[in-house]
């Protein structure tokens, strides 16, 4: 269950720069002048004992804390935890690449204490937009497909092992039966977690509809959707299609300023890999099976966009369709994605 929203000013801004093994945490009072602003900071270790104890530590000044810290994954995602459920402190979990950007004006060195201070200055200058944690059911799900992507990664490492030993006469015999042993114990540990999370997905009414409409789109399996559920379910209800696909880190970047800079259009990446991984193999699957995505995707090629372009830009369509199907419960309709003239005019554009 969820504290009830802090309604009182924020008279104390902290910034929590997290790694594996500890929080180092800076704090800026409120009626502190700017030109005698003394930052107080400490460091905690990243475990249960240091969370207590932070909290405790930003109890003592009686007031409100606003509390800012970067995105860090499994490291960052308990202490968020611990500090949402305090009372009295109110909680934002921040995009890094948005945060290096703010710190760009400010620091000169690049330390764990520096980097606290800057987060510090962003939760007093900048506006809030408090954090909303994942129900947990989301976030056992979210570790399940990961820890099925890693053990993928590591099947296909070792078949290809597999395949190149086993042609080698240099290879003995106990290699290739010991990696063989390798592949089906991995095998085996996949298919156990694949049935925890489809058991998981059928005690949550929401992830079964929204694994359901997942598996209707276009190149989408029961594999895939499992990987893209585990990692949509954590998204904040608030966000909308572009934020999505700056989360997914699919927004394209462009590099063009007078005559001399006109470089090739790409994406930031700075977002999630594992979902844009888990769009990859959808994106591919689409341009051969659906025709509205297929005619998309041909007529980016025929104004001479490269292959990958136009496969990030498919993956870019998706996101967005499966945003819309999420927001409405309604199953994939590709004329709701590409209007009868969106291809036409794609054709007639002039080629860049």
């Amino acid at each position: 269950m969820n504290k009830p929203p802090v309604v009182s000013e924020a008279r104390v801004f902290c910034g929590i720069d997290v790694s594996a093994e500890t929080l180092a945490a800076a704090i800026i009072e409120h009626d502190q002048p700017d030109l005698d602003r003394r930052i107080e900071q400490r460091e905690f270790p990243n475990r249960p004992s240091g969370h207590k104890a932070l909290i405790g530590w930003l109890g003592k000044r009686k007031s409100v804390a606003r509390v800012s810290m970067e995105a860090t994954g499994i490291y960052s995602l308990d202490v968020a935890l611990a500090l949402d459920a305090a009372a009295g402190i109110e909680v934002a979990v921040l995009n890094p690449k948005m945060v290096n950007r703010f710190a760009q004006t400010l620091r000169r060195s690049k330390t764990d204490a520096a980097d606290a201070a800057v987060l510090a200055e962003y939760s007093r200058r900048m506006p809030f937009q408090p954090w909303r944690p994942p129900s947990m059911k989301a976030l056992q799900l979210r570790a399940i497909t990961r820890q099925i992507e890693s053990l993928t990664v590591q099947h296909t490492r070792e078949q290809n092992r597999l395949h190149a030993s086993a042609g080698s006469m240099a290879t003995p015999q106990c290699v290739v039966q010991d990696l063989k042993r390798s592949l089906v114990s991995l095998d085996r540990r996949i298919g156990k977690l694949r049935r925890a999370a489809d058991a998981l997905i059928r005690t949550d009414a929401a992830m079964g509809l929204r694994f359901q409409l997942l598996t209707g789109l276009p190149g989408v399996g029961q594999i895939s959707a499992l990987q893209l559920l585990g990692e949509l379910m954590t998204l904040a209800p608030e966000m909308n299609a572009r934020q999505w696909v700056a989360h997914s880190g699919l927004d394209p970047v462009h590099e063009l300023s007078g005559a001399s800079v006109h470089r090739p259009s790409h994406i930031s990446r700075h977002g999630n890999r594992h979902l844009r991984r888990a769009l990859y193999m959808p994106a591919l699957a689409a341009v051969r099976w659906d025709p509205h995505l297929k005619a998309f995707y041909e007529a980016l090629i025929q104004r001479r966009k490269a292959k990958m372009q136009a496969l990030m830009a498919i993956a870019r369509k998706l996101l967005h369709a499966i945003y819309g199907i999420f927001k409405t419960g309604s199953s994939y309709d590709g004329q709701k994605l590409f209007p009868k003239l969106t291809i036409a005019r794609a054709l007639q554009s002039p080629s860049r």
